[in-house]
């Protein structure tokens, strides 16, 4: 696997990361702090955030970011991490399919939809720094992560997802059970997909302890609609049951 689809693999499975703006108050300097976000569909990051944030006067004068992410924190500078720049640029907070994604992944912001200074931003990725381990690092171009198949005009993921995560919920839910333990060696008797894009989807994984956790499923080959989705899954399970 090249730098470029690791990185992108490893940027969709975080959720969390330290978005930096450029200070109006303070020009010059940069200002960070905690930033959930979920990938949309071109894997590019959305954040919600309020218009009386620092983060929001800072992109309003400059839209020029940078978003740190990482997996695990016993040894930060051994595990993986990525730092992306680009610009974000306000997206509809109305929009339907959008919203619905965020929400499945972080459903505490579903308060935040009734205040009217709660928007949208999506990061437009201009360059990646990613450090994979020891001696697999590089600087990889926005066009290189994201690549072209990608892109919403070649994607209907975005306006199909609901109906695949709602059906693969209802009446599949042994086999995200399935998954879990075919691909993580999870047992578990409570999954639920939360989204699923071109590389891939997410399972929440409830344990007998009532304690859960998200667990990433990656595709042999990237998908790009209802119907590549639904071979890749089908295979999958045939995977999962052998």
């Amino acid at each position: 696997m090249n730098l470029a689809n690791e990185a992108r693999l490893f940027l969709r499975s975080t959720r969390h990361g330290i978005l930096s703006t450029n200070s109006s108050k303070f020009p010059g300097y940069p200002f960070g702090s905690v930033a959930p976000f979920v990938t949309d569909h071109h894997a590019e990051p959305i954040i919600l955030i309020s218009t009386l944030a620092e983060h929001t006067k800072n992109i309003l004068a400059d839209p020029r970011v940078s978003l740190l992410v990482f997996s695990g924190e016993e040894d930060l500078q051994a595990n993986a991490r990525l730092t992306l720049i680009g610009e974000a640029i306000e997206a509809d907070k109305h929009d339907a399919d959008l919203r619905a994604r965020y929400l499945r992944y972080l459903p505490q912001a579903s308060n935040y939809f009734d205040m009217h200074d709660f928007s949208f931003y999506r990061i437009h990725i201009a360059q990646v720094r990613y450090i994979a381990g020891f001696g697999r690092m590089g600087w990889i171009d926005g066009d290189a992560l994201l690549a072209s198949e990608f892109s919403p005009a070649s994607n209907q993921l975005a306006t199909q997802e609901v109906g695949i995560v709602e059906h693969m919920n209802k009446d599949h839910a042994d086999t995200l059970c399935d998954y879990c333990r075919h691909v993580h060696k999870i047992e578990t008797a409570q999954a639920e997909m939360l989204g699923i894009d071109s590389d891939g989807f997410d399972v929440k994984v409830t344990h007998p302890s009532q304690e859960s956790q998200i667990v990433r499923i990656n595709f042999a080959n990237p998908i790009h609609d209802a119907q590549s989705a639904r071979a890749a899954l089908v295979q999958l399970a045939k995977e999962s049951r052998s």
